[in-house]
């Protein structure tokens, strides 16, 4: 008797009399699999012993995790926008552009950016020479402009080529220090849009890895005023 695998565990799990076996079902073994062994998908065999028994047996697939090389176990982010796509959206330039590239984007409603963080950061000489770590202040900064591609999509204020500027900022905490080699993760969630105003509330949070590392609401403000844009060349 032979059943279709569904599953893999390598180890004696029960021997069934044949009598039992219009009884026993694969949900029922399923279930039984994951209680004792743990495991999310396993593969049932079955070999008769003798006349009057069928012995069972779960196998499960070896981890192949740790042959992995280190360099292939992690994908890359995904690009929405790369570098030039952000350029062409915001106003900022060298050295206060502070976003790499946008990997997620939902417009009208949310966008993730990241900033590679290095030990070339021009702040890093001031901040600290011998502990060198990101400034909150340029943290903030960084997120506003990851919220600034929501505000700025012609989608959601009705115009393009403006500039947007930091208005307030509340409920700002920060939870670790960020050093280079950290790659800065920054969500930013559109909460309120004022078109006719031009005022825009957002939720921001930033994170290392999984850790949080800094969060806050922005209150942004869009314009067009001529000698502002000129500001940013």
């Amino acid at each position: 008797m032979q059943l279709p695998p569904f599953l893999s565990c390598s180890q004696p799990m029960a021997v069934v009399s044949s009598n039992s076996i219009p009884s026993l079902t694969l949900g029922s073994l399923s279930q039984l699999g994951r209680r004792s062994l743990g495991c999310p998908s396993l593969s049932l065999k079955l070999t008769h012993l003798s006349n009057s028994s069928l012995h069972c047996s779960l196998n499960v697939p070896e981890n192949t995790h740790e042959d992995t090389p280190m360099e292939k176990r992690f994908p890359p982010y995904p690009t929405v926008m790369d570098i030039n796509q952000i350029r062409e959206r915001l106003p900022h330039r060298f050295p206060f552009l502070l976003v790499d590239r946008i990997i997620e984007y939902k417009p009208g409603v949310s966008v993730v950016g990241i900033k590679n963080v290095t030990i070339n950061d021009n702040f890093f000489p001031g901040h600290f020479p011998e502990r060198p770590i990101m400034p909150g202040v340029l943290m903030i900064e960084a997120m506003s402009q990851v919220g600034g591609a929501v505000i700025l999509e012609p989608d959601v204020k009705g115009t393009s080529g403006e500039v947007f500027f930091l208005a307030r900022v509340d409920k700002v905490r920060f939870r670790k220090p960020v050093i280079p080699g950290d790659t800065l993760v920054m969500r930013m969630t559109l909460m309120k849009m004022h078109k006719r105003f031009g005022v825009a509330k957002l939720e921001g949070k930033a994170y290392v890895g999984s850790e949080l590392v800094c969060e806050g609401e922005f209150l942004m403000a869009t314009g067009s005023d001529p000698q502002a844009r000129f500001l940013y060349p």
